[in-house]
């Protein structure tokens, strides 16, 4: 059993068909999905098969009803707390090229609290794993409960993992560093790791950021990943044609992490990972499909 914490919300993609033209009017295709880098990542790990739970804040709301009822659909055991006076997240997402730029509300995901923690992992004792999105970490509001998270894996004996989850935050996050020490895994794409090692070659970097996490692992997106322990073991990606970024790294943080907990070598976890990361970039949003929408294609 996985437990994952962090950010629930609303994705509203937007496909653009061309460069945004500012002022006015860019033809694109818009689907309203669930998001939210936790519950991405919980999604992607229950598509596998592996026993997850997902701890988050949600507005009492219509959005958030759904967006726990597509989680449940997945098999994500919910542990979502509803609040009267505050709504769900939602992220603007807009995607060409490959590439995305989010704009974000995350309305009830900055409640989320200790306690809510606290009383998760008492209700989840088979969990013998956490994963913290980072925005956890990185708003003020919602801080304190991913460093609850992790300090109660430590005190449970079991391992737990950090995904630093956006580089213009990071850059005001001066004491990232320090929030995560000790972690057992810290992932980072590239312009993450550039925030947090300094720019270079992925090797290095990894190398950098396992003197703060037992393993780090530096995501170069199509052209794979680089793991460090400090030993450092890189593997090629999977490059597809590319419909829409979005959840890719969240695909890529479930690949791992199942692999990985599942005794597979770093080699083969990277590989695994980099599988997941591929599907994701392969649909529209950033969640699996459910299998009623694989069916129809």
């Amino acid at each position: 059993m996985i437990v994952v914490v962090g950010d629930l919300v609303t994705d509203v993609v937007a496909v653009l068909d061309g460069p945004l033209a500012t002022g006015s009017d860019t033809p694109a295709a818009v689907r309203f999905t669930g998001g939210g880098q936790a519950a991405n990542t919980a999604a992607w790990l229950a598509a596998q098969g592996t026993p997850v739970t997902l701890v988050a804040a949600a507005g009492d709301d219509e959005a958030g009803r759904a967006r726990v009822a597509e989680l449940t659909a997945t098999g994500v055991h919910c542990l979502v707390r509803g609040h009267d006076h505050a709504a769900t997240g939602t992220v603007i997402v807009l995607t060409r090229d490959g590439e995305r730029t989010m704009i974000t509300d995350r309305g009830a995901n900055l409640l989320l609290s200790p306690a809510d923690i606290d009383a998760a992992l008492a209700g989840v004792p088979a969990a013998r794993h956490v994963h913290v999105s980072g925005y956890t970490l990185l708003d003020p509001a919602s801080r304190d409960a991913g460093l609850r998270a992790l300090a109660a894996a430590r005190e449970r004996g079991i391992t737990a993992s950090v995904d630093a989850a956006s580089a213009a935050p990071l850059r005001r996050a001066t004491a990232f560093l320090d929030w995560v020490r000790g972690v057992d895994l810290l992932l980072a794409n590239a312009d993450e790791a550039a925030v947090l090692a300094g720019p270079g070659e992925a090797t290095v970097q990894a190398r950098t950021l396992a003197e703060v996490a037992r393993v780090a692992v530096v995501k170069r997106g199509p052209d794979g990943a680089v793991w460090a322990d400090p030993d450092v073991v890189a593997a090629p990606g999977h490059p597809v044609p590319v419909i829409d970024a979005t959840g890719a790294g969240d695909a890529f943080a479930a690949g791992l992490l199942s692999a990985w907990l599942s005794g597979a070598s770093p080699a083969e976890a990277l590989l695994a990972a980099a599988a997941h990361g591929a599907a994701a970039v392969a649909v529209v949003g950033a969640r699996p499909p459910l299998p009623t929408e694989a069916a129809r294609g």
